[in-house]
């Protein structure tokens, strides 16, 4: 019998980058949030993320991300960093760094900027599944990269190390289809939500986890959710879904990701200069969404607090 080929599964946070005041990674930051996370019970991490600004940082930046995120985990979750690319070339060398230092896996959208062929993009993820022997996470995010078709997917899902599809399309009807070429032709991928919106429906229909911005906002809201679901408890699963909406259409209304980077800021963890800088009227909006936010953000984590100190009391008695 060979080893069990690992596939995420669960809560991971989708880490954004805090940068310093010169504009580069914030090591002494990054590790805080990486030990935030972990303590809230996050299932695994997902740096190097489209929220964490892959695409305006060099491949030593991303690299040296990992290389943080993987030190400080200390094994603790699984660290399953992105290595998306525009190209395979890069790609591969960002996949074959995440193995070298002992990464769980890794995830990769198809090639962006250039819109290119589902050949092209079929190819695209055999060179970087060809190029290590870690699990590879097939990222389906039609906003920002070539989309996925179902037909690729269900081809790709039967190469070994292919193990899993983060969508994050947002659209249920692509995530039904998704699964529906899968399972008629017996393969075992899991589907990973990449949109937070509809996890709690997602979950219902088969998905197994979620790589989102969310859990790395509000971890605990994230995990009670999936906790609710295992165990049964759709009503609490559906109020926890439902808490959380307004709050993301206020951290979507301002650029990605700054609306979310400010909800990180509120949690205590400085973000740092914007890698594409303001406006003063964009300034002014966003101190007025940052105020919104912190509002929001208020009563969604006293009530994951509440639940949780009566769950303590009840365990006491």
């Amino acid at each position: 019998m060979g080893k069990e080929i690992f596939k995420p599964e669960g809560v991971y946070a989708a880490m954004l980058t805090p940068f310093d005041e010169a504009g580069k990674v914030n090591e002494t930051v990054l590790r805080k949030m990486v030990d935030f996370l972990i303590d809230k019970g996050i299932d695994g991490l997902y740096p190097v993320s489209s929220v964490g600004e892959f695409v305006h940082l060099t491949l030593e930046e991303n690299m040296g991300i990992m290389d943080i995120c993987v030190d400080q985990a200390k094994g603790r979750v699984p660290v399953v960093p992105g290595v998306s690319a525009s190209c395979a070339e890069k790609a591969v060398i960002l996949a074959k760094h995440a193995e070298k230092i002992g990464c769980n896996g890794v995830v990769a959208c198809a090639p962006y900027y250039f819109t290119v062929s589902q050949e092209i993009v079929e190819k695209h993820f055999e060179i970087i599944a060809d190029s290590i022997s870690i699990p590879v996470v097939l990222y389906n995010i039609p906003f920002a990269a070539n989309k996925i078709t179902y037909d690729v997917v269900k081809r790709l899902s039967r190469r070994e190390n292919v193990v899993a599809l983060k969508d994050s399309s947002g659209s249920m009807v692509d995530i039904v289809h998704f699964m529906d070429k899968i399972r008629i032709i017996g393969e075992d991928l899991s589907l990973l939500l990449g949109r937070e919106d509809i996890y709690f429906p997602g979950l219902i229909m088969g998905a197994k986890g979620c790589m989102v911005a969310s859990g790395c906002i509000v971890p605990e809201i994230m995990k009670r959710m999936h906790e609710c679901f295992l165990e049964g408890n759709y009503d609490e699963a559906r109020e926890l879904q439902f808490s959380i909406l307004i709050l993301l259409r206020a951290m979507w209304s301002l650029t990605m990701p700054i609306g979310f980077k400010a909800a990180m800021e509120l949690r205590g963890f400085p973000m740092g200069p914007f890698k594409q800088p303001l406006s003063d009227a964009e300034q002014y909006t966003y101190q007025i969404t940052r105020s919104r936010i912190e509002k929001l953000l208020k009563p969604v984590l006293e009530r994951i607090e509440k639940i949780e100190k009566e769950e303590k009391a009840v365990a006491r008695k």
